[in-house]
């Protein structure tokens, strides 16, 4: 029987972006040419989603390249992946805030069993972007930083929104990570496709950790609450 953990890999392994990009942006595709970020990343999914019940769906921007640029599993970064999740990780450890805080929301809502049972996290582009600077060191880059790479991936991010929901996502409620341009940009699609019923946006987890550290514990608060219309 076919699973919601096979689906998930399925199309882990198809991803790719083949369109046009702005120069000096590139892509990052964890999945592509590193077969130990997609037996990771099998690892956690068949722990978690191993069954065909839906979930609901969580979109964060695009994967950073020290959480699921080095896992495949969004905002989960190596030490959370062997800490929080149990997996074996053997190559170099990672420490990603947004992964920090998602991992104590996850705690506060009764761990990661109960948390994957109920909820499955992507990202509007599922593709991490990179840009490198003066010095060339490589950051990491969103969708939205640029019209026109904004205008290019359209189609993609569209397509593969479209894709996760058919692996097994309801839809009376999608939580979107971001409660800027991220929100902005998925109502946007929304309003013309018709995806949601409805869509919470909330905080995204790297803001709280980077400007409103000390009130974290309220942003916890927020995001129980918010997942709370679930039930």
């Amino acid at each position: 029987m076919t699973t919601l953990a096979d689906k998930i890999i399925s199309f882990n392994q198809s991803l790719d972006y083949e369109g046009e990009l702005p120069d000096g942006i590139n892509i990052m595709n964890p999945f592509k040419g590193n077969d130990d970020i997609l037996g990771v990343s099998s690892s956690f999914y068949r722990k978690y989603y191993d069954d065909n019940n839906p979930r609901h769906l969580i979109l964060g921007i695009n994967p950073g390249r020290f959480g699921a640029g080095v896992t495949g599993i969004p905002f989960t970064d190596t030490k959370r992946l062997t800490n929080e999740c149990g997996l074996k990780y053997s190559g170099k450890e990672t420490h990603e805030p947004s992964s920090v805080f998602v991992y104590e929301v996850i705690a506060a809502y009764g761990g990661a069993d109960k948390f994957y049972n109920d909820f499955y996290i992507n990202s509007i582009c599922p593709l991490g972007l990179t840009i490198s600077d003066a010095r060339g060191n490589e950051k990491n880059y969103n969708y939205y930083d640029c019209k026109e790479l904004t205008e290019k991936m359209f189609p993609f991010m569209v397509d593969n929104i479209e894709k996760q929901i058919a692996i097994g996502m309801l839809t009376d409620i999608c939580f979107c990570f971001g409660t800027g341009k991220n929100e902005k940009f998925l109502r946007l699609v929304n309003d013309k496709y018709g995806f949601f019923k409805d869509i919470v946006a909330l905080e995204h987890p790297r803001f709280v950790m980077q400007y409103k550290s000390k009130y974290k514990p309220e942003y916890i608060d927020k995001y129980l609450k918010a997942f709370s219309l679930i039930i």
